[in-house]
């Protein structure tokens, strides 16, 4: 009898002693961009809805925008993957400050969802540069389009960058894919 209820105490103390010998905070270090490999159908709903509904504001404006951000002559997959981490982070650090601009009450209802989704993948991929290449030198490709959105934000109108970014948050989401795939992807 003594036997008996000597092991669930045993597994008690093992347990607890397990869980100081290994901390919690060290199991939440792990760099891990796997929930963006397949993105959830509601978040993307989201994000076509207000893209339409943007899409609707843009023909009632007059908006010219020609700036050419997202046209690259090169394809994310073709990035090393602490590169298209770094890619992807600048994306969405623009996204979320368009999508976090004042707008009218009902457009700003519409934008609440895709930049809280944005907001938790930009802060999860700062959580894996930190981890993961601190130090990363991006490569030319990116260090080109890299300086052309810092060029863009000095010279093209808060209007023309908002309009340029929520019509490509698809092609940032399937950036974001891309990374989180971690190896080639189309």
């Amino acid at each position: 009898m003594l036997c008996l209820s000597f092991t669930p105490l045993l597994a008690l103390v093992l347990g607890a002693s397990l869980g100081t010998a290994f901390p919690q905070d060290a199991l939440k270090k792990s760099c891990s961009l796997s929930k963006y490999q397949f993105l959830v159908p509601h978040e993307l709903k989201a994000v076509q809805k207000m893209k339409k509904q943007f899409e609707d504001i843009m023909l009632l404006s007059d908006r010219k925008c020609n700036t050419r951000l997202f046209h690259r002559k090169w394809n994310t997959a073709e990035l090393p993957v602490p590169d298209r981490v770094m890619l992807v982070e600048a994306e969405l650090d623009l996204a979320t400050a368009m999508l976090g601009l004042p707008t009218a009450p009902k457009f700003a209802e519409t934008r609440q969802r895709p930049l809280a989704f944005l907001t938790q993948a930009r802060e999860d991929l700062r959580g894996c540069m930190a981890m993961e290449a601190p130090s990363h030198q991006p490569s030319g490709k990116l260090r080109h389009w890299l300086q052309k959105l810092q060029t863009a934000k000095k010279t093209e109108t808060v209007g023309c960058l908002e309009a340029t970014t929520i019509l490509h948050l698809f092609q940032v989401l399937n950036d974001l894919r891309c990374t989180a795939l971690r190896e080639q992807c189309t």
